[in-house]
C-alpha cells in the first residue's frame, strides 16, 4: 500500500514541476501533503530514476525540471475526465467523494497545456463559483451520498432502504434501483433512478436513504435518457401536484411583476396566463393555484399592499385582520 502511495506521490510531483517553471520545497510539501524532508527524498529518488529534477540552492531556491522534460503520464483516467467536467462545483465534488479525482485531472490537464495557458484553471476559479444552497440554510450532506455517487458513476444496481411518510405514518421501504443521475437542488441532493424490473423512473431524496448496498451487477443505460430534461419535467409535475387549492386575488402592476418571486413560478405562470384585462385602476384579477390557504397567507403577505385577496372569504378576513393590526401598530 505504501509503495503505491509513494509511486502516486512521485508522479504527482513530476506533474507539478512540469506545470510550473519551479517550485520551492515548501510549496511542494503543501501540495503533496508531506514534510519538506520527504520532498527532498522524493526529488532524489526521481533523479536516481532518470527524471532530471534539479535543485536550485539559496534562499529562494527550489526544484525544477531540466531541459524541457515532458512526461507521458498525463493521460486522463475515465473517472478523472468525468470529474473534471464538474470542477466548477467544488462543494458538490467534495460531498460526492470525487475531489481527489478532479484534482488529479486538473493537474494532468495543466501539465499537458502550453506554459502560457497553465494558469487557466486558477484564473477561471477566480471568475466563476457556484454556490448551490439557498440563503439562510445549512443543508447537511447525506451520509450515504458517496455510496450512491459511486453507483451512479459505475452504472451499478443498488438495493436501497428509504423512509416514506412522517410521524406515525413513517415507514421504511426497500427497492432495487438503477441509479441514473444525481441532482443538487437548492442544497438538497436527489437521485433519479429506474426501479429495477418495473422500467419506471422515480426521484428519491438521498437524505431519506437509511441503507445503500451496491451489488455486482451493472445495468445498461437507456440511450435516450436525458437527465436535465427528466428533472425539469418531474420538478414541474411535483410543483403542480402540491397546488391543491385556489385563491382569487387582485394584483397591482407591481404585484404582477413580483408574483413569481413570492409563490411557486408554475402557479404564477398559470395564474397570469388566465388573467383578464387590467381594470381602470391598473389592477388585474387572477385565480392563483396554491398549496393551501395557510401557505397562500404566508406567501402573499410578502406582496403587502400590492395584493388584495378576494376569496375564499376566510382568507380575506384573515388579511383584513392582519391589516387592522398593522394599522393599529403604526398608527400609535
Amino acid at each position: 500500500m505504501m509503495g503505491r502511495m509513494r509511486a502516486a506521490r512521485l508522479i504527482k510531483m513530476v506533474l507539478l514541476l512540469q506545470s510550473r517553471p519551479s517550485m520551492t520545497a515548501a510549496e511542494l510539501a503543501r501540495e503533496l501533503e508531506v514534510s519538506e524532508r520527504t520532498v527532498t527524498r522524493d526529488a532524489q529518488a526521481l533523479s536516481e530514476a532518470g527524471v532530471p529534477v534539479y535543485a536550485d540552492r539559496g534562499r529562494i531556491g527550489g526544484y525544477r525540471l531540466v531541459g524541457g522534460y515532458r512526461t507521458r503520464l498525463t493521460g486522463l483516467a475515465r473517472g478523472e475526465a468525468e470529474a473534471l467536467f464538474l470542477s466548477g462545483v467544488p462543494g458538490a465534488l467534495r460531498e460526492m467523494g470525487l475531489e481527489d479525482a478532479a484534482s488529479a485531472a486538473r493537474l494532468k490537464v495543466s501539465a499537458a497545456l502550453l506554459p502560457s495557458l497553465r494558469d487557466a484553471s486558477r484564473t477561471a476559479a477566480q471568475r466563476f463559483h457556484l454556490d448551490a444552497p439557498t440563503w439562510f440554510s445549512e443543508p447537511a450532506t447525506p451520509e450515504l451520498l458517496p455510496a450512491v455517487a459511486d453507483a451512479v458513476w459505475d452504472d451499478r444496481r443498488i438495493t436501497a432502504r428509504y423512509r416514506r411518510g412522517e410521524g406515525e405514518h413513517r415507514r421504511e421501504v426497500e427497492r432495487e434501483l438503477e441509479p441514473y443521475g444525481l441532482v443538487l437542488k437548492a442544497g438538497v441532493w436527489y437521485l433519479c433512478a429506474r426501479v429495477a424490473g418495473q422500467g419506471v423512473f422515480r426521484v428519491y431524496r438521498i437524505g431519506r436513504f437509511t441503507a445503500v448496498e451496491a451489488g455486482g451487477e451493472r445495468f445498461e443505460r437507456a440511450a435516450d435518457f436525458d437527465l436535465p430534461g427528466f428533472w425539469e419535467e418531474r420538478a414541474e409535475e411535483f410543483a403542480r401536484s402540491i397546488l391543491r387549492a385556489e385563491v382569487v386575488v387582485r394584483l397591482s402592476a407591481r404585484g404582477v411583476r413580483r408574483l413569481a418571486h413570492v409563490v411557486d413560478p408554475v402557479a404564477a405562470r398559470e395564474a397570469l396566463a388566465g388573467a383578464g384585462e387590467a381594470g381602470a385602476d391598473g389592477w388585474v384579477t387572477v385565480r392563483l393555484p396554491v398549496e393551501s390557504e395557510e401557505v397562500a397567507h404566508t406567501q402573499l403577505m410578502a406582496l403587502g399592499a400590492e395584493v388584495e385577496v378576494v376569496g375564499p372569504a376566510a382568507l380575506r378576513e384573515r388579511f383584513a385582520a392582519d391589516a387592522a393590526r398593522m394599522a393599529s401598530l403604526y398608527g400609535r
